[in-house]
């Protein structure tokens, strides 16, 4: 969801950057060198991290590890690398860019643990390539997180969560935890999203799937992946 542009960011963004805890422009000179800026930390990923509740409460839970965001709305990166600078955190930065351009910023098997909460749906067929579950995406994944890297995946959408899990196991991912009501289920949920708070309060399900990438990860990728909408055929 779009939110509503506030004229002041703009103003004060720059305190954020210069501190060091925003990076809009050349991020590709940290790719291979994160450890230099999170020395002896192992690397974790959200992407679309909004304003920043979950990435901050992990980051803060976890002072051993690094976390990175990447927020795509200009607005809206301000919000979590703002909550990182008043909480002095030293291990965690957010990105200002679209995840698409990742392997300009990350050396293979330089990403640890990936986080996906929340994200866009995607829903007509046509934009299915967009979903950051898509075969592509998880391809890509494959490449920064190499074999052994785990990726943990949030929704309250259930025809997202059915198509991200049928493109999981066809591109060759070992499910290690899977639950379609996180919050009534056995699974460790350390930090909530802001929309993670919104709609369990509404009575809304959480789906949940932990995922590990393996040797045979994409090596063979056979049936087309599942249209959210079956009755759409693409355009």
């Amino acid at each position: 969801m779009r939110l509503r542009k506030k004229p002041w960011i703009e103003k004060a963004m720059p305190e954020v950057i210069e501190a060091g805890f925003l990076y809009r422009e050349h991020i590709e000179r940290f790719k291979g060198r994160w450890q230099e800026r999170f020395p002896g930390k192992e690397i974790c990923l959200e992407i679309g991290c909004g304003k920043g509740g979950f990435i901050t409460g992990m980051a803060a839970l976890h002072p051993e590890k690094a976390f990175i965001g990447i927020e795509t709305q200009f607005d809206i990166s301000y919000y979590p690398a703002r909550k990182a600078m008043e909480a002095g955190m030293d291990n965690m930065v957010i990105l200002n860019g679209d995840a698409a351009y990742m392997e300009d910023w990350f050396a293979p098997g330089e990403i640890k643990t990936l986080y996906l909460n929340f994200s866009d749906p995607w829903p007509k067929a046509k934009q299915a390539k967009r979903r950051l579950t898509h075969r592509n995406f998880l391809g890509l994944y494959l490449k920064l997180l190499g074999v052994g890297g785990r990726l943990f995946f949030k929704t309250d959408n259930r025809k997202l969560f059915d198509f991200s899990v049928d493109e999981f196991k066809e591109f060759g991912l070992e499910i290690h935890g899977l639950s379609y009501d996180l919050h009534h289920s056995s699974y460790r949920n350390e930090v909530q999203t802001e929309y993670e708070k919104k709609f369990s309060g509404m009575g809304t399900p959480i789906n949940y799937c932990e995922v590990v990438f393996t040797e045979n990860s994409g090596k063979v990728v056979t049936r087309s992946p599942r249209n959210i909408r079956p009755e759409e055929s693409p355009s």
